[in-house]
């Protein structure tokens, strides 16, 4: 089958479409159709072979994260989905023509395929770093990427819990930062002084961006507790907790797109490619000028 391919570390120009063996669904798996497939700043990290101190990846390798299409194969053990229904959850190796899911929900009505394919990921991390950094009403916290896609949902769902957010993000994405309910605040240098400027105390830190903001986020925080980031290598060296991926939850997937579907959440997305360009789509999810979530299509 075709799919999208790395067969070397390196910058997104490695990415080229080429040929792999076509996966079957195992038992308690689906197999689909892929109609969709998120891009994502991790997908990014793998490429590039930053990641390799903390797992190895196998080459060549499929990039893509989260996808949603049409289920055309049902393993043993599975229930409760049949050939030909349309779902959404994340995969391994996404950027192919076929996908298997261990973990999946059904895509809610009037929902475009391309929106579905942008929320596994972010749905499952946001839930995962609020948890983790345990916000509470009335505190502050400050998240780095604040407009993008993971950043943008924790940034909604800490606000909606009476959490105070102060977000960075670039000075053209500032009015996104603040619709979401954020106060908004460019990153680079003197970033310290901005957020000092806004809250003369920070309680958590997430850094959804894994763009060399976490001594910078220490400062803040005044130590390393309670910083998390979600991108950076160099937590490893910093003492600062990285948080990679964990059990993904159906329930959770499914309650976060009905939430978008509804119009309570929002995730943009902001650019839909073909796998052929593949190696753009990422440069602008790695450069974080994509303007919202950027998505795949075959």
């Amino acid at each position: 089958m075709r799919a999208v391919v790395f067969d070397e570390f390196g910058g997104p120009e490695v990415l080229h479409l080429g040929e792999v063996p076509e996966p079957q669904a195992g038992p308690g798996q689906v197999r689909v159709r892929v109609e969709a497939v998120g891009v994502n700043t991790f997908d990014g990290k793998v490429r590039s072979g930053a990641m390799e101190a903390a797992f190895r990846t196998r080459l060549p390798a499929v990039p893509g994260l989260e996808v949603a299409g049409i289920v055309d194969q049902v393993g043993a053990d599975v229930a409760g989905v049949a050939l030909g229904d349309r779902v959404a959850g994340p995969a391994g190796r996404g950027a192919a023509e076929f996908a298997v899911l261990r973990v999946w929900a059904p895509v809610p009505d009037g929902m475009e395929v391309t929106q579905a394919a942008a929320l596994p990921v972010v749905a499952e991390t946001s839930r995962r770093a609020l948890r983790i950094l345990d916000v509470k009403p009335g505190e502050t916290l400050l998240v780095h990427g604040a407009s993008g896609g993971v950043g943008g949902l924790a940034t909604q769902l800490a606000v909606a819990a009476g959490v105070r957010v102060i977000g960075t993000a670039s000075a053209a994405n500032q009015e996104r930062v603040a619709a979401y309910g954020a106060t908004p605040t460019t990153y680079g240098e003197g970033v310290v002084d901005r957020v000092r400027a806004l809250a003369p105390a920070v309680d958590a830190v997430l850094d959804s961006a894994g763009s060399g903001v976490l001594p910078d986020s220490i400062e803040l925080r005044g130590g390393t507790d309670r910083v998390l980031t979600l991108a950076d290598p160099a937590a490893y060296t910093l003492g600062v907790e990285f948080s990679e991926q964990s059990e993904h939850s159906a329930e959770v997937l499914a309650e976060v797109m009905g939430l978008v579907a509804r119009g309570e959440l929002s995730v943009p997305v902001a650019k839909v490619l073909p796998f052929a360009e593949a190696a753009r789509a990422q440069s602008l999810v790695d450069g974080g000028h994509a303007g919202g979530k950027v998505v795949l299509v075959p």
